[in-house]
């Protein structure tokens, strides 16, 4: 079992920076590949970025690539998305996801585990 919870979403200016975190519960968190999705309003969910367990392997969306970088810290039961040069459409609820299976994970299907998300809103 393992819960997520998201934190370091806020108010950002065009251009300008965000780190998100989200940490996880239980002992079996560096099993887990974790991922980061967002949904804006009105429109569907969609993947940003996914790490491995071991944080050696990441993958991301083409929208994001260039700008924002996944990390993980096993040690503290933590992942991270660095956002930079923020856009408007970055504007989302980003939510925090953990997979056993990194495909299944990218492709946003069958999710193990959510975290309750965290507003994200990018002014012009």
């Amino acid at each position: 079992q393992v819960q997520l919870v998201e934190s370091g979403g806020g108010l950002v200016q065009a251009g300008g920076s965000l780190r998100l975190s989200c940490a996880g519960s239980g002992r079996s968190f560096s099993n887990y590949h974790m991922g980061w999705f967002r949904q804006a309003p009105g429109k569907e969910r969609e993947f940003v970025a996914a790490v491995n367990w071991s944080g050696g392997g990441t993958y991301y969306a083409d929208p994001v690539k260039g700008r924002f970088t996944i990390s993980r810290d096993n040690a503290k039961n933590t992942v991270y998305l660095q956002m930079n040069s923020l856009k408007p459409e970055d504007t989302a609820v980003y939510y925090c996801a953990a997979d056993l299976t990194f495909r299944m994970l990218v492709a946003g299907q069958g999710i193990d585990y959510w975290g309750p998300g965290t507003q994200v809103t990018v002014s012009s």
